[in-house]
């Protein structure tokens, strides 16, 4: 019992954050003016965007492999803990320098920085 209770634990953070960044990615990558206030007018900018997209579906692929395979778990978690600080972290940068963003990208830094601090509990609760 104990096993399936640390699995969910230490893994639950990446689910989340699987099942939250590849629909972004899709939507970054193929329509950022649907859900964001994000207009893309070169080619460049679309390059960017897709790029952007292609980043963040590799990490996904990353995170479900630490979910369903033990060898990968310690890589994902930290790897995840990077990604979602570092998103929160610029995020924050940007609300002080550029001013608040829509709710949606408000909501986003909080939940990133709580993904990312939740990863750095797991890491030292758990030893990965």
């Amino acid at each position: 019992m104990l096993k399936i209770k640390q699995k969910i634990i230490t893994t639950s953070h990446l689910f989340i954050s699987v099942l939250i960044v590849i629909p972004v990615s899709i939507v970054y990558g193929f329509n950022p003016k649907w859900q964001f206030n994000i207009d893309l007018n070169t080619v460049d900018e679309q390059n960017f965007f897709k790029a952007i997209m292609g980043l963040y579906i590799g990490f996904s692929i990353l995170w479900i492999l630490g979910i369903f395979k033990t060898r990968f778990l310690k890589l994902a978690v930290v790897s995840n803990l990077i990604f979602m600080l570092g998103l929160g972290f610029g995020r924050l940068l940007s609300l002080v320098i550029d001013g608040t963003p829509t709710p949606i990208y408000l909501f986003g830094t909080f939940a990133e920085l709580a993904l990312g601090i939740y990863g750095i509990w797991v890491v030292t609760t758990y030893k990965l």
